[in-house]
Formats: C-alpha cells, sequence, structure tokens
C-alpha cells in the first residue's frame, strides 16, 4: 500500500492517498482539519460589566496583568497553529477551531493578531453569551477554506423551572461552505461537572433538536457538534440525549458518530485528567452524512478521514506533582505560563478533487 503525501497548493490542500487496496492509481483529495481547544480562561486584563471575572484582573487572585496576559497569547497561538499539522502542511493547519472559554471580542482580537495566527488571516465569529463568569464560546476559520453564511447564539433553556434564572453558555452554530458543500458547526461548552449529569444531558437533547433543525432547513447540509462538553463520549448526556454511536455502521438516521468513544475506551487516552486518570471532555461528533459505512471508499463529497487528540511536548507538565498532565497556566495558586487543562482535538476531512 503506497504512503500518503501530502503537499500544499495556494489555497487547496491536497492528499495523496491510495484507495482500495487493490487500486493501482493515485488519487487526489482536498484535506480540511476541523479542530477544538478549550482555552482555559483565555481573559483580557480589563473588567466587564456585569461579569464576574474579577479573579482575572491585576489585582485579583491571579495578579492577571499584561505580563501573563500577552504569554497566555502567545502560548495559546502557538497550539492554535500548529493543530492538524500532523496532516497538513505547517503553513495551512486546521480550517475551523472551535474555542471555549473566550472571554470577549477583545482577547479573540488579540489572539488573532498572534503572528502564526494573523499569517493564515483567521477570522473568527463569537457573540457574547449570559455567562455570568464571562466565559463564552467562539469559532476561528481561515477564510479561504471556510465562508460564513449564518451565525446565531441558540440559549441553553433550564428544563426544570426552579433554574429559571440560572444563565449559562449558549450554542453558537456557524453555518457555511466549505469545499463547496454547506455544513454547520455547533459549538458547545455544556454545564460542568459541579452540576448533577441532568444538566448535561438536558443539553444533549437541546443540541440534538437544533441539529435536528438544521437537517430540516436543509437536509443535506453536514453538521459537527463539538465543544467541551464536562462528559466523557460514554456518558448518557452523550450516547443518549445527543444520540451519538461510537461505530461507523451502527450510526442510523438522527444518529451522530462519535470516533473518540473507543479512543477513551480501548485506548485510555483523553484531553484531561482529574485523579491521575484521563477523561475525554473535548469531543467533536458528526451527521452520518460524513460517514462511509461498510467499507465504502467514496470520497466524492466531504467525508471523515480520521481523527486524533493532538499532543505536543509542550503541552505537557515535565516535572512536578502534575508530571504528564496538560500544562496549565496556573496550578495550585502558581503561574505555569502554560497553556490549558485540556488538550486539542482534530478530525480530518477529505474530497476528491476532480
Amino acid at each position: 500500500m503506497k504512503m500518503k503525501r501530502i503537499s500544499f497548493l495556494p489555497i487547496l490542500v491536497l492528499c495523496m492517498v491510495s484507495i482500495g487496496a487493490m487500486s493501482q492509481n493515485e488519487k487526489k483529495y482536498l484535506c480540511y482539519g476541523v479542530g477544538f481547544y478549550n482555552q482555559e480562561n483565555l481573559f483580557d486584563t480589563c473588567h466587564d460589566e456585569g461579569k464576574r471575572d474579577y479573579d482575572f484582573l491585576p489585582t485579583g487572585s491571579y495578579r492577571w496583568n499584561g505580563l501573563k496576559y500577552s504569554h497566555k497569547l502567545k502560548n495559546m497561538a502557538r497550539a492554535l497553529a500548529d493543530m492538524g499539522t500532523d496532516v497538513l502542511p505547517k503553513n495551512v493547519g486546521c480550517a475551523v477551531i472551535g474555542l471555549s472559554e473566550v472571554e470577549n471580542s477583545k482577547a479573540l482580537d488579540d489572539l488573532t493578531a498572534q503572528e502564526p495566527l494573523k499569517a493564515r488571516g483567521y477570522k473568527y465569529v463569537h457573540i457574547e453569551g449570559p455567562d455570568r463568569r464571562g466565559i463564552d464560546c467562539a469559532l476561528l476559520y481561515n477564510p479561504q477554506l471556510f465562508k460564513v453564511w449564518n451565525t446565531k447564539l441558540v440559549p441553553y433553556v433550564q428544563e426544570l423551572e426552579k433554574d429559571s434564572a440560572f444563565l449559562t453558555r449558549g450554542f453558537l452554530t456557524v453555518s457555511g461552505e466549505m469545499a463547496g458543500e454547506h455544513v454547520a458547526f455547533v459549538v458547545c461548552h455544556w454545564p460542568s461537572r459541579a452540576a448533577k449529569p441532568f444538566y448535561r444531558e438536558s443539553g444533549g437533547r437541546q443540541v440534538r433538536a437544533l441539529k435536528d433543525s438544521l437537517l430540516r432547513e436543509d437536509p443535506k447540509v453536514k453538521v459537527f457538534v463539538m465543544g467541551d462538553m464536562n462528559d466523557d463520549p460514554t456518558n448518557a448526556s452523550m450516547t443518549e440525549a445527543l444520540g451519538c454511536k461510537p461505530d461507523i455502521d451502527e450510526v442510523g438516521k438522527g444518529e451522530m458518530y462519535n470516533p473518540w468513544y473507543n479512543i477513551l475506551v480501548k485506548e485510555g487516552l483523553g484531553t484531561l485528567t482529574y485523579g491521575g486518570s484521563w477523561n475525554l471532555f473535548d469531543q467533536i461528533v458528526m451527521t452520518p452524512n460524513l460517514l462511509n459505512k461498510k467499507g465504502a471508499k467514496d470520497f466524492s463529497t466531504l467525508k471523515f478521514f480520521k481523527n486524533q487528540i493532538f499532543r505536543r511536548d509542550y503541552l505537557f507538565q515535565t516535572e512536578g506533582k502534575y508530571k504528564g498532565a496538560p500544562k496549565r497556566t496556573h496550578a495550585g495558586g502558581v503561574w505555569l505560563d502554560g497553556y490549558s487543562d485540556h488538550l486539542p482535538v482534530v478530525v480530518y476531512l477529505v474530497k476528491e478533487q476532480k
């Protein structure tokens, strides 16, 4: 079987792969990376009225000043620029990256002004949300590879009347064009584990309804749900509420494919650690129209190719109590000048170039 080769042409990213063990012809494929990365408190140093961002002020508990903020921006930009470059050329990276734990548009302006991202011309979608702490979701995108059509922030609706006054992060929904096709991204940051599973399962039900509404508007739209779910692929919020399946051939109409389930269950890998064990809260799942079932290798339209937890040595703590865990910005009250308590994830898509 021939080895995969990758080359970069202006705007187009080509994968050279051999399709089918019996094939003698090497075909060309357009390749796209779709990522997600929890930014772990990407706050600026100024107070936003009505938000509880006091810890991230120069006088706050983290003593969050210009030096720390500038280091955070540089670090996150480095990781974001590297995402996807195990498969894609180093000057291309991901076409789209979902983000969580971003304070505001100013932080995103400062982030995209960092040279590794600025060089690619990354833009972003952000809609200010109701989260009391001030953290939102956003979507970075390369306008050469993804064209934005519509954006909206769908609110998280509390299903229990007693919670009606509690506001949390909504579902950032961005639709547009990739590889000449209609695609949509729903970026999530579901309620934390301080809340009972019910609240994340509620999030799963609401996102499933949102995904179904997108498909009713256009049955051909290819939908990605991504985010920090604060649950593993094995939890009911993902398997039942959102309707995710771990194996491609099991995915039925109205369901989604979760390529992270077996990475956690069979390989024991994850994106964050707790108590010395790995969890895999950061996930990207997709609708059946992105899948090749029963061994088919039809890439005439945009299809799922493979996925990975994106790892670089600099993303890990190399010494001390937290050795081997993702290298955070702060831990134990100490500034580590790190990245995030989560690792990034990427899925790769391919489409045959005619």
